[in-house]
């Protein structure tokens, strides 16, 4: 109630002071504070399943509020968003952001009443910023290395994300990494004969794009396996496949519980999971921290990270941006799922049993037996 009379006045300076302080004996740095989400699309599953449970618990649990906006995938409502939870008092901003080129103004607004921002697993470029992610560069390598093992020569299609996202790139960057060419670069083995974005990533877009690319080979359906950049493509991408009868291995990310299901079905070769509940977890305590006056190069990831997904020194590290930008960053570790241990994700307490093993024929997975 206090803070939401706060809001009401005026001087943002006073009302940003009044969410970020604690009067309070033995009261911790952020103990108080207001921090503001502003999520790109909240319908996507892994958000309310996992990230934002996590970022409650880490925020509520340091004495702090926590509140949500929802731009539903429009970057002038993220815009709007923004300064909504601007004109609330929040303490600290945590961003899953659409399109950072329009929602910068509200970002300079941001930087001007010294309200810091995480960025949530998409890059922003700019001061001011605090990035939170895993290793989506290793991701990419991870997906490459996989089906790189599985098919080692023939027609690779790839299923890239959003071209606004930085992620499409650094998830391509890791592939590339691993040994999978460029587009029509066809001097070795493999031969990546299609490679296209699709817009926010859905499973619709990356079934349009993969029914393209069946359709780009002389013979048609000419592609013997796919690299998709998320598991909600994957789907979609395998549903063009079946849709022409071929089944061939396929990769994809995120951990989703339909794609888990896939993999221990054996229609999708590898799922490579990122521990959201971690993320979300490392973010809050973030905000938290930033919120109660930490600098940007002050912040570490919790201790109580599983080991899988802890970053291997829990301390901060400057980077460069593609853009240039320098940005203080916490990077957790992906970890890849197949059928040999799909059951990591059950014992995790990410999916149950009876997800991952819905249709799995006795035998064939041992986490299924």
């Amino acid at each position: 109630m206090f803070l939401r009379k706060m809001a009401a006045l005026t001087a943002v300076a006073a009302v940003i002071l009044a969410a970020c302080t604690s009067s309070s004996p033995g009261a911790s740095a952020g103990e108080g504070c207001l921090i503001g989400v502003s999520w790109n699309d909240y319908d996507q599953e892994r958000w309310k399943k996992a990230d934002e449970p996590a970022m409650k618990e880490s925020i509520e649990g340091a004495g702090g509020t926590y509140t949500r906006t929802d731009a539903k995938t429009s970057s002038e409502q993220q815009l709007t968003d923004i300064d909504n939870l601007l004109g609330q008092g929040v303490g600290a901003i945590i961003l899953l952001s659409k399109d950072t080129e329009v929602i910068q103004p509200a970002l300079d607004r941001a930087a001007d009443q010294g309200v810091p921002v995480i960025a949530y697993d998409r890059l922003i470029e700019g001061e001011n910023i605090f990035y939170i992610t895993f290793d989506n560069k290793l991701v990419g390598k991870i997906i490459g290395e996989t089906i790189l093992g599985l098919v080692p020569e023939g027609n690779y299609a790839i299923i890239l994300g959003d071209a606004t996202d930085a992620n499409a790139q650094f998830l391509r960057d890791g592939m590339t990494e691993a040994g999978v060419p460029a587009l029509d670069d066809n001097d070795g083995p493999i031969d990546v004969v299609f490679e296209q974005n699709t817009p926010d990533w859905t499973a619709e877009g990356a079934r349009n794009n993969m029914e393209a690319a069946l359709n780009s080979t002389d013979p048609v359906n000419d592609i013997q396996a796919v690299l998709a950049e998320n598991d909600g493509m994957a789907g979609g991408a395998i549903e063009a496949l079946e849709a022409v009868g071929l089944t061939i291995p396929i990769g994809g990310q995120d951990g989703d519980i339909a794609a888990l299901n896939r993999v221990a079905l054996g229609t999708q070769a590898v799922s490579v999971w990122k521990n959201a509940f971690a993320l979300g977890h490392t973010a809050g305590k973030a905000a938290m921290d930033l919120c109660g006056g930490a600098e940007l190069s002050e912040i570490e990831a919790p201790s109580d990270l599983p080991e899988a997904a802890a970053p291997d020194d829990p301390k901060a590290v400057e980077f460069t941006t593609p853009g240039g930008s320098k940005v203080w960053s916490i990077t957790l570790k992906p970890q890849p799922l197949t059928k040999d241990n799909v059951g990591d994700a059950i014992d995790a307490g990410w999916a149950t049993k009876e997800q991952v093993c819905s249709g799995v024929a006795a035998g064939t997975v041992d986490a299924c037996d």
